[in-house]
Parts: C-alpha cells; structure tokens; sequence
C-alpha cells in the first residue's frame, strides 16, 4: 500500500456557491428552505452542514430513536483482542467510543467484556438520552457525554493518556475532511501512547455514494449530504493511512470489505463498501 500525500481537494464544480444552490433547488425541492436559509449565512454548503450537525443528527435520533442501527455484535469477532483484559495488567481497560449514538457499539462490548469501561460521547444530546434510558446502561460501566469532537476538547472530560482503545464506528465520515485532523489530535491526547484507534467506516464506491453522485448531492470532494442534512464521506485506503500517519498514528491493518445485498422489493442489488482498520498511537 502506498502512502500518498494528504491532500483534501474541493471540486471547483461544488465549491462555488452559485453553482452548489442551483444544484440543489433543481434537482431536490426537499432542499429549497434548507437552501434558502443556508444561503443566506455560509459561503459554502460544506460549512453550512458542518455548523448545524448537531441540529440534523438530533433531528435523526428524535425520528428513528434506536431503531435504525443494528447492534454490532460483529465487533468482537473482528477485534476481540483489542477489548479483552489484560492478563499482565491490574487496570480496568477503557475504551472512548467516539459518535455512541444509541448504544449500538457499546451494549455489545460491555456484555461481552465485564472487565471494559465505557467512555462514550456523541453530539446529540437525544442519542446520549437514548444511551441512558437503555436498560443495560449502567453508570460504573458506562460514562457518556455531550461531545462534538471538532470543537470540545476531550481533555476537560476525559483524563490524559488513559484510554487503551477508541473506536470510530461510521462516525468520521460524518464530518467534513478538513476537520478530520483536528478530531484525530483530539482523541489522541486521551490515548494512551501505546493505544488504538479502530476504525469502520464508508468506502470509496459504496452504492450509497453512487446514489448520492447521481442527485448531484456532493458538497466537498467525497463528501455528500443527504436528504436529512446529515452527511457522508467515502474513504479510500490511501487517504486513511494518510491521514491518520499525518497525526502521528502507524497503520496496523486496513482493507475494504464489500458486499453485494439484494433488494428484492425494489429489485436491484446494491454493491457496498466499507473500510476497516487498525491504527496505533506512535507516541
């Protein structure tokens, strides 16, 4: 695998605002108020979307509540060393779960590893009640918190150096790619120096993107929007390990997992993507 320069290019197509609002007017009604109203204060979409995350992703919790995600029980087959204890260790191992939402990734992890402590954030302030209000939640298992990485620092919430794992599970996607950076410099001062970050997120070509491509719906290059004002980007190896190294992490493992899922209702089958990695903190 070759590590190339990191360089987040924006599409001249997409970054002039004229172009960006008639795109979406003709090709979306849903968008015309969203527009409108973005329009009016930001010079681009990509930072519209940015400043109202909080808004859309609230907005997304309220409506499908914990229905939309499946439990990832799949996590412990994939990385079970990575939450298991230490037998040369008297310490609890912590891990920060960056983007909870509903509990989908920790209610897994904590019934299968007793000894693993959860610190757990998200954005949305109905994601964290649902996380408390689910019937596994226990406070000395559990700690989740309010937290929009790209601006709060980690630091007043959660000690220095004392995380072992963190996990990203379809949430760096979620942000624009130039605040990328600053979320991996903010997790890093909690992990520890010998930590990792495991990651799970979308891949380049996933139908997904495809889909979105087609409703001329990318704001930034790779990074789309959807019909709720959340949004999506579309990794590739490269820009990961990029990416993270440019932060002062090694890749341990990466690769692209795919998978063709039939749609017999709608009668198409749909190619998805999805990219899994390993990084280590170098410090």
């Amino acid at each position: 695998m070759t590590v190339v320069p990191l360089a987040i290019a924006v599409d001249p197509r997409y970054c002039r605002w004229r172009h960006q609002f008639s795109l979406f007017i003709s090709h979306d009604p849903w968008f015309r108020p969203m527009a409108i109203q973005a329009a009016r204060k930001y010079p681009n979409l990509a930072e519209y979307y940015q400043k109202n995350a909080t808004k859309f992703w609230d907005n997304f919790y309220k409506r499908h509540k914990n229905k939309f995600f499946k439990d990832r029980h799949y996590l412990e087959k994939d990385w079970g060393q990575y939450f298991s204890d230490d037998a040369n260790s008297a310490n609890v191992k912590v891990l920060l779960e960056v983007g909870c939402g509903a509990g989908n990734t920790i209610f897994p992890l904590i019934a299968a590893y007793p000894e693993l402590y959860v610190q757990a954030c998200d954005i949305s302030p109905h994601a964290i009640a649902l996380v408390k209000s689910h019937a596994e939640f226990k406070e000395d298992r559990v700690n989740a918190f309010l937290c929009d990485v790209t601006v709060d620092n980690l630091l007043e919430r959660i000690n220095p150096s004392s995380v072992d794992v963190i996990t990203l599970i379809f949430m760096l996607s979620a942000v624009s790619p130039h605040k990328m950076p600053s979320i991996l410099q903010n997790i890093k001062r909690v992990l520890k120096p010998d930590g990792y970050v495991l990651l799970r997120d979308y891949a380049i070509g996933d139908f997904a993107q495809v889909k979105l491509e087609n409703k001329n719906q990318m704001i930034s290059e790779g990074f789309y929007v959807r019909g709720d004002g959340t949004c999506s980007f579309y990794f590739s190896e490269d820009f990961l390990s990029t990416l993270f190294f440019q932060a002062g992490f090694n890749t341990v493992d990466i690769s692209t997992y795919c998978k063709q899922i039939k749609n017999s209702h709608k009668n198409i089958t749909m190619d998805r993507r999805w990219v899994r990695a390993v990084f280590k903190n170098l410090e």
